[in-house]
């Protein structure tokens, strides 16, 4: 019976056949077991095929569903061949390729699973028609069993500048299903959709969680059945007839992410973390402080209040400077010119170079904003080419945000982006690029089929070429925010911008949320103006700062407003990322079940456990006189740490500050951890922040 094990966890799988392969668990790694013994100690309810269907006695969700020309019957699949398990290659502990047929139904199909060195297992399956009459995929679906005990659902929505709001519940009989529609994630997409034992927190209980990595339509779910028998899965949605399979043709779903953690959420977000940053070499590589004009200047692109921005950027630490939305053709707000991708030589008369070359002369590098799935009717594209915008032929869909998306599918339209986009790369040589997509996909119709799947798929086959063409080139996922956060644009891009909102009251919040899947050096985090331009809420240039400090940190405020001290105190907290960027960028998320609900307490960990930094945030105005004290994870118990409080003098003005904030001092691991520090008493909307380092024995 194959087994594969990494960094604790172990997937079983029961190849005798003659049926798929079933999973017969998935978690806390058990040590050895045989057949016999593991028979005993896993129920039949929590033994599952890959795809399960009535012919197994299942009455949940089925693993596949389709018909041919109206007619469904249920697959009976049996191992075409033997099942092969291939050995780790060292970034996997094993792969496994099975191979099912259904001759009768004129279907095949081969599922993958792979387990990752982290412990992550990711699963596709792609499917065959081999029938001479077409097969219409209505969906297929990656599942796992999970434990009965798993009695609590934790899932994510949101809106437009407040996206990740959790939610929680008990999972009860039946389906918990989170479905995205909007043609993109989704403000309101779930991320991680987890299940786990009731009131299971950062740090502690039993858990599972799913993501699929798709940037379209997709699925996440959650089933118990009166039989004792959970799941949980996810997919590609699909919309009717959205997938038609000729004879021979195939259709392969997206990667869906499994992770499991036996002492709560953390430990399943660390998996997730390391899975990232060995698949991206971008995040081995300092994480530039980024400073974006849009809300310095919006659609004001003179070109000398640009270059004194740049400049002050640069003096304040900045090390690239990204032109947002207004540089294109008629682009003077919001309702014109998306499409029409070539210079406004009305606003730039000698192209975006005089720009560019400022900000290269200063040592930062230079990006540039698009939106290229999006289109404006008000636009030469709109007006020359009608029939490349995605919907009914004859009939464009409701407009929204005064945009039409383009059908990136239709090949006309794919290699007019590819042409202008790979032009202005190669032209201003960008560095950077902050990809957008400010709207959902309504009536997202191609060539009389519902098309999120090929436009979906034309997008990533675009930003795929781009990156073949211009290597080193890196894209930021915007999507009005954080509406296109999936791992299946994040194998292609390079962060994503977090939230429309600034508002560091709100960030700490999304951020803390969004991180579960996202690490922080991937996470767009800027310093907004000193009145948020969303929430219109007043912060300070500290809570602003020390807020954006655990992301890719980066600047969304017209700087040259600010005083002499506001300068001074950002040119501080952007040298202070500087220094602590190796650690925030490639140590331990850690969030703090922390029992007073008016402040989070978060940090990061270094590998090694002799270095970290910890923030103490006070929301709102705490409950009690008194607040409890912080206990702070991830440290040795054994070891000795010196503890520093950090950052400028104004992070803390008017606090109530306890001793062991005045100076320096030591303190064993394992005090830091079981008994804790005493909480400041801090304003609502502030924060402390701690730094946390191996003593050096006396002796050295």
């Amino acid at each position: 019976m194959p087994v594969l094990s990494a960094d604790g966890i172990s997937l079983v799988v029961d190849v005798a056949g003659p049926r798929l392969p079933r999973i017969r668990h998935f978690g806390a790694d058990p040590g050895p077991l045989d057949a016999d013994l593991l028979d005993v100690l896993v129920p039949l309810a929590g033994d599952l095929p890959l795809l399960p269907s009535a012919a197994d006695a299942w009455f949940g969700r089925p693993g596949l569903s389709g018909h041919r020309q109206g007619v469904s019957m249920p697959v009976r699949w049996t191992l075409e061949e033997p099942v092969t398990l291939e050995p780790g290659d060292g970034a996997t502990s094993g792969r496994l390729l099975a191979s099912g047929i259904d001759a009768e139904a004129g279907l095949r199909v081969v599922s993958e699973l792979e387990l990752d060195r982290f412990g992550v297992l990711r699963m596709r399956h792609a499917l065959t028609n081999l029938g001479p009459l077409p097969f219409t995929v209505d969906g297929l679906i990656c599942l796992l069993p999970i434990p009965s005990g798993d009695a609590e659902v934790l899932d994510f929505s949101g809106r437009w500048a407040k996206e990740k709001q959790p939610q929680r519940a008990a999972l009860d009989l039946g389906v918990w299903s989170r479905e995205g529609r909007r043609g993109r994630t989704g403000h309101n997409g779930t991320g991680l959709l987890v299940v786990g034992e009731t009131g299971f927190g950062f740090r502690h209980g039993a858990l599972h969680a799913v993501h699929t990595a798709w940037s379209g339509d997709s699925l996440h779910y959650a089933e118990r059945l009166p039989e004792g028998q959970s799941v949980l899965g996810g997919g590609e949605l699909l919309s009717s007839g959205e997938i038609q399979l000729g004879e021979g043709e195939s259709y392969v779903t997206p990667w869906v992410y499994f992770v499991a953690s036996g002492d709560g959420l953390d430990t399943a977000s660390a998996r997730l973390h390391s899975h990232v940053r060995a698949h991206s070499p971008r995040t081995r590589t300092a994480r530039p402080v980024t400073l974006n004009n849009w809300e310095a200047t919006y659609f004001d692109h003179g070109l000398d209040r640009l270059l004194g921005l740049a400049t002050l950027a640069a003096d304040v630490g900045a090390e690239r400077f990204v032109l947002d939305d207004g540089w294109f053709r008629g682009r003077r707000h919001d309702r014109a010119g998306l499409g029409d991708w070539y210079v406004d030589e009305g606003v730039w008369p000698h192209g975006l170079h005089p720009l560019a070359d400022h900000v290269r002369s200063l040592g930062m590098e230079f990006g540039l904003w698009l939106e290229p799935e999006m289109v404006n009717p008000d636009s030469d594209l709109a007006r020359t080419h009608p029939d490349w915008i995605l919907g009914e032929a004859g009939r464009w869909p409701a407009e929204e945000r005064f945009q039409q998306t383009l059908d990136v599918a239709n090949p006309d339209a794919f290699g007019y982006l590819l042409g202008r986009l790979d032009a202005l790369i190669a032209e201003y040589q960008l560095t950077y690029v902050k990809w957008d997509h400010n709207r959902d996909i309504a009536e997202p119709v191609h060539s009389g089929i519902l098309g999120v799947h090929r436009q979906t798929d034309a997008v990533y086959r675009l930003i795929d070429e781009l990156r073949r063409r211009h290597a080193g080139l890196e894209i930021e996922s915007c999507a009005s925010g954080g509406a296109r956060v999936d791992y299946g644009i994040l194998a292609r891009t390079d962060r994503v911008w977090t939230s429309d909102c600034n508002d560091a009251l709100e960030r700490q919040q999304i951020q803390r949320w969004t991180g579960l899947l996202v690490p922080p050096e991937m996470l767009g985090s800027h310093v907004g103006s000193p009145a948020d331009h969303i929430t219109g809420r007043k912060l300070s240039l500290a809570f602003r700062s020390g807020t954006a400090l655990f992301g890719h940190m980066g600047i969304e405020w017209d700087i040259t407003t600010a005083g002499d001290e506001e300068v001074a105190e950002l040119t501080e907290w952007i040298a202070l990322h500087k220094r602590l960027r190796p650690l925030l960028h490639g140590g331990t998320t850690v969030r703090i079940d922390h029992p007073d609900p008016s402040a989070y307490v978060h940090g990061v960990v270094a590998p090694g456990r002799d270095h970290a930094v910890f923030a103490y945030v006070q929301l709102a105005a705490r409950p009690a006189k008194a607040p409890p004290a912080f206990r702070l994870a991830g440290l040795d118990p054994s070891r000795d740490y010196q503890v520093s409080v950090i950052g400028p003098e104004t992070a803390v003005a008017g606090a109530i500050l306890p001793r062991w904030v005045e100076k320096p001092f030591t303190a064993a691991g394992s005090v830091l951890t079981e008994v804790g520090l005493p909480a400041p008493g801090l304003r609502p909307a502030s924060l402390l922040l701690v730094e946390i380092a191996a003593a050096r024995a006396a002796s050295d």
